[in-house]
């Protein structure tokens, strides 16, 4: 069974619920959600099984549970965007947060991008409301900031998908590119270059 929602968790309580989930996060990584186990989320989070089922009714509300906590994530930055700041440098700010991302949670990337690639079974009311909401919003800040000509003017859903997709490929295809690029060379450092100045050639009004 689950824990009552309206129960506030002890600390131990919040740890195991932590340990579980990224104990789900080791195993819906190394075999996709169909292919891991609710044996081998315990085994990876150091706890019994019925300690498991204690906090999770099922593995599909552990994975779901896993992948809204990933989608908060990677949507803060985003929330972040000052409509009060200078345009160019909030938007290379936040370039830079979701490379860094791409750096420190491959795994979670990973995860997230196989889930959007199967339909989003697990994610289809998140990202038709929340998400959605919260890009909406983002865009419209971009196109304020057009409006005022302090951006060269772009489609501003379009920019944000663009982002997506050039910082997530860091994560998503890291051993491809290291492939490409050798040993010698730091490929988020390199991104992280290349990327603020195509996005300043791009915006810069």
């Amino acid at each position: 069974m689950t824990e009552p929602s309206s129960a506030p968790m002890t600390r131990i309580q919040q740890k195991n619920r932590d340990r579980i989930l990224e104990g789900a996060l080791t195993a819906f990584s190394a075999n996709g959600f169909r292919g891991a186990t609710i044996d081998q989320i315990a085994r990876a989070a150091g706890l019994s099984k019925p300690n498991v089922l204690y906090y999770f009714a099922s593995k599909d509300e552990i994975h779901k549970t896993l992948l809204t906590t990933l989608l908060e994530m990677w949507l803060d930055p985003l929330r972040r965007l000052d409509p009060k700041g200078d345009p160019l440098s909030e938007v290379l700010a936040y370039i830079r947060a979701k490379l860094m991302m791409s750096r420190d949670f491959p795994r979670e990337s990973r995860l997230f991008a196989y889930e959007i690639l199967q339909g989003a079974p697990h994610l289809t009311e998140v990202l038709g409301g929340g998400l959605r909401q919260i890009v909406d919003d983002s865009a419209a800040i971009l196109a304020g900031w057009m409006e005022q000509g302090r951006l060269r003017r772009v489609d501003p859903h379009h920019l944000i998908f663009s982002i997506w997709a050039l910082t997530q490929h860091y994560a998503d295809f890291d051993a491809q590119i290291r492939a490409v690029l050798g040993t010698s060379r730091d490929p988020l450092a390199e991104a992280e270059t290349f990327a603020e100045d195509l996005y300043r050639r791009l915006l810069a009004p």
